[in-house]
C-alpha cells in the first residue's frame, strides 16, 4: 500500500501528519488551505514498471493501490470502480481536425458517474478512522456515489443537495437507503450546511474539496487513460469543472506518472466550464502565478453537475492547471445540450449535461482552431441517464401508430 508522506497546503505549503489533520490547512481555512497528498515518489519510481498495474489482473482502479492513500485491502468493496472503456472514433477526430480522438466513459461506474472513484476511497478512510457517519453536499452525483459505496457498510449516510436536483439523482439516494435533505437552495447553500453539521455532530465530511482523499481517488482517471494507451496519452485532455476537483485529480494523476517515470510528458488538461457558472475558468485567466483570486458568482446552468458558483478547489484547480501548461474553455448551454445528441449519435456514449460539455468544450476549441495537438481524449464524467429532464431538450417525440403495416408504410 502507499505511504502518505505529508499533507501539504496548496497555498502556504505548510506540511501536516495526515494523523493530526483530516481536511484542510488550519492556517490558511476551508477556501484556500485545502490539502493536497504527498507520497515517497522516489521510492515508487524505483519500485514500479509500465507492467505492474497489469500483473495484479485487477480490472479496476484497486489495481493502483500503490499509487492511493488507503491502509490495505480490509475495506475495499466487490463494486467494480474504474478501469473504464476508452473508444477511438477516427471519422469524428478527422471532423475535428485530429488524428485520433478518444472518449473515456466513466458513466459505466457503479453509481453512474467519476464521483465513483472519490467516493469509494472516502468510504474506505470513514473506516479506517472509525467514523460512524459520513456527509457531503452535491448537486447529485458525488451524493449517489457516496450513498452507493457506503450502502454494504456500517456507515450511516447523511446528505444535503438542492431541492432543484434531478429526480432521477434523488432517486439513488433514497434507494440506496441514505438519510437525504433538500436544501432550500444553491449548491453552494447547501455545501455550507453540510460543513456546519459535519463539524456539529463530528460526522466524516465527504464534501469537494475539503477532503484531502477524493482527488487520489479522482486521479485513477489519468492513470487508466496513461495505460489503456500503452503509456502513450494524448495531446490533450478534456473534463468538466465545478467545484475543481476532477480536473485537480486528472492533473495530479498525469504528474505523478511523470514524476515515477512511467510517461514521459504529461497531456495539456483542459477544463470545460458552462458560461453561466465559469468562477474556475475567470480565475485561472485573473492568475498570476502567485495568488488565486477568488471571486463568487451566482451560478445558472443546465449541466446541474457543474453548477457552481463558490468552488471550493478553485485554488487547487487553477494551480495545478497552469504547472500543467492547461487552460480552462466555456460554452454555452445551447452547445452542451447538442453536444449530448452529437455524442450519443455518433459514438453511442450517453452523456449528462455535465459529461457532455467536455466534448462540447473540444468542438469549440477546434472551430476556433485553438487545439494545439493532433489527439485528444474526452472524459465523460457521468451517464445521461441521471438527468432525462435536459436530455428531452434535445430529442424529438416519438411517433405514435396503429398496429399495421400501412400505419407504418405513412411514415416511412
Amino acid at each position: 500500500m502507499a505511504r502518505i508522506a505529508s499533507l501539504r497546503c496548496v497555498s502556504c505549503g505548510a506540511e501536516y501528519d495526515p494523523d493530526r489533520v483530516d481536511y484542510t490547512c488550519p492556517a490558511c481555512g476551508p477556501r484556500r488551505g485545502t490539502l493536497e497528498v504527498l507520497y515517497n515518489y522516489d521510492a515508487l519510481r524505483r519500485r514500479l514498471r509500465p507492467t505492474s498495474f497489469a500483473e495484479t489482473g485487477n480490472p479496476s482502479m484497486w489495481r493502483y493501490l500503490p499509487l492511493l492513500p488507503i491502509d490495505g485491502e480490509r475495506y475495499i468493496q466487490p463494486l467494480r470502480v474504474g478501469w473504464t472503456p476508452v473508444y477511438r472514433f477516427p471519422e469524428l477526430a478527422a471532423e475535428l481536425g485530429l488524428e485520433e480522438l478518444y472518449v473515456k466513459d466513466d458513466g459505466r461506474n457503479p453509481t453512474a458517474s467519476y464521483k465513483d472513484r472519490a467516493s469509494s476511497v472516502v468510504v474506505i478512510k470513514a473506516q479506517e478512522k472509525r467514523a460512524p457517519v459520513v456527509t457531503c453536499a452535491s448537486t447529485g452525483n458525488a451524493a449517489s456515489s457516496l450513498a452507493g459505496f457506503a450502502a454494504a457498510t456500517k456507515l450511516e449516510t447523511i446528505l444535503f443537495v438542492p431541492r432543484t436536483a434531478p429526480q432521477a439523482k434523488v432517486a439513488q439516494l433514497l434507494v440506496y437507503g441514505a438519510r437525504v435533505f433538500l436544501v432550500n437552495g444553491s449548491y453552494d447553500i447547501a455545501y455550507d450546511l453540510a460543513a456546519e453539521a459535519a463539524e456539529a455532530f463530528g460526522w466524516y465530511n465527504r464534501s469537494a474539496a475539503v477532503n484531502p482523499y477524493l482527488v487520489e481517488g479522482k486521479k485513477t482517471g489519468a492513470f487508466e487513460l496513461a495505460e489503456q494507451l500503452d503509456w502513450k496519452p494524448p495531446d490533450a485532455v478534456l473534463v468538466s469543472v465545478g467545484d475543481g476537483s476532477v480536473i485537480s485529480g486528472i492533473c495530479k494523476g498525469f504528474a505523478e506518472l511523470v514524476r515515477i517515470g512511467l510517461i514521459e510528458r504529461a497531456p495539456q488538461v483542459i477544463g470545460v466550464q458552462a458560461e453561466g457558472a465559469a468562477p474556475v475558468a475567470a480565475a485561472f485567466e485573473r492568475y498570476d502565478g502567485e495568488t488565486v483570486e477568488i471571486r463568487d458568482m451566482e451560478a445558472s446552468t443546465v449541466a446541474d453537475s457543474i453548477c457552481v458558483g463558490a468552488p471550493r478547489d478553485v485554488v487547487k484547480a487553477v494551480r495545478y492547471v497552469h504547472a500543467n501548461g492547461g487552460h480552462l474553455v466555456t460554452v454555452p448551454d445551447a452547445s452542451i445540450l447538442e453536444a449530448i445528441g452529437i455524442l450519443a449519435r455518433r459514438t453511442g456514449v450517453f452523456a449528462e449535461p455535465a459529461g457532455a460539455a467536455a466534448f462540447a468544450g473540444l468542438r469549440r476549441l477546434a472551430e476556433r482552431g485553438d487545439l494545439t495537438g493532433r489527439s485528444a481524449a474526452v472524459m465523460i464524467t457521468g451517464n445521461g441517464l441521471k438527468d432525462i429532464t435536459s436530455v428531452t431538450k434535445t430529442i424529438g417525440e416519438p411517433v405514435v401508430i396503429e398496429p399495421t403495416l400501412r400505419a407504418i408504410e405513412e411514415h416511412l
